[in-house]
């Protein structure tokens, strides 16, 4: 099967971080061409797509493989080498990249200081090359600067046959494999880059609320009432992120404001009424004076 597909891999020089994105005319893109592993790499591989390069390149480089040295060895083995097109990038930012002759035009790529950018059935070639220069460009996390390459991308023409799905994979420098900074995937969407672009905000509010919850664990509450109330911020039609900003600020003392934050989550889903009388006090301590003001008797197990 073919897949127009453009994509980019590349590490964080600042925080060693790893990831790869991507965008297609293809239904789950990331199911397909996206793969990374902490300390290891990430890998796009798409074109006319062999999924195996991705586990197996992830293979050789943890391994302690060369980029270059193990994705050459894949290549000579593959009959079908030629309609390939695969990137993969090291934990020490070493690149590697093949866009096999037989792939669609337009079709190139472009490496650069721990990225390499690469695309196949573009309307224009200039795809490719703004990628590179969005990305090294872009400031803020990696996640954001992968994402504004394939903004790029979409802006200089994109597939040539349109948009269908997308994919943000990120995992950190060091880790267990199954650790990520950010993995979101549009399966299938008129804008998918659009939708990536939302789920991601919504990724780094819970990000925010999960650092509160770190500091409640540590009894710094006033701390974590600051994260839940810029979790709330960053996406404030989540029904999710208020009721839990709510216990989280009541906890820390202003049950005003926190009793607010869980009135607004009940009139969005009732749901969240009966959540509030079953909730533990030792899971959310604020759930007890909420649960007063609002008249709410807890439910025993």
């Amino acid at each position: 099967m073919r897949r127009g597909t453009y994509s980019i891999v590349a590490r964080d020089r600042d925080t060693g971080e790893l990831g790869v994105a991507v965008q297609s005319h293809w239904f789950s893109v990331g199911s397909i061409v996206s793969w990374a592993l902490p300390g290891v790499g990430a890998v796009a591989t798409q074109s006319i797509a062999e999924p195996a390069y991705g586990p197996r390149l992830l293979d050789r480089l943890g391994a302690g493989g060369a980029p270059r040295d193990a994705l050459d060895d894949l290549l000579a083995a593959d009959e079908q080498a030629r309609f390939r097109q695969v990137a993969a990038v090291d934990a020490g930012g070493a690149i590697a990249v093949h866009t096999g002759k037989g792939c669609i035009p337009e079709a190139g790529h472009v490496e650069g200081d721990g990225f390499s950018v690469q695309a196949n059935m573009m309307a224009s070639p200039e795809v490719w090359p703004a990628m590179a220069e969005a990305f090294g460009a872009a400031d803020g996390p990696l996640a954001r600067r992968l994402l504004a390459a394939l903004e790029a991308a979409e802006a200089a023409g994109g597939d040539v046959r349109g948009r269908q799905s997308a994919a943000l994979l990120v995992v950190p420098a060091s880790g267990q494999m199954w650790q990520k900074v950010a993995d979101l995937r549009v399966e299938d969407h008129p804008e998918p880059l659009g939708e990536l672009t939302r789920l991601l905000d919504l990724a780094d509010a819970y990000g925010v609320a999960t650092e509160g919850d770190d500091l409640v664990g540590e009894e710094r509450h006033a701390e974590a009432a600051e994260r839940y109330r810029e979790a709330s911020e960053l996406a404030p039609e989540s029904a999710e992120l208020m009721f839990w900003a709510g216990l989280g600020i009541a906890d820390a003392g202003d049950v005003d404001e926190g009793v607010g934050y869980v009135r607004r989550a009940i009139e969005v889903h009732a749901g969240w009424r009966e959540l509030l009388a079953r909730v533990d006090p030792e899971i959310a301590p604020g759930a007890v004076p909420v649960r007063k003001a609002l008249g709410i008797t807890m439910r025993e197990p």
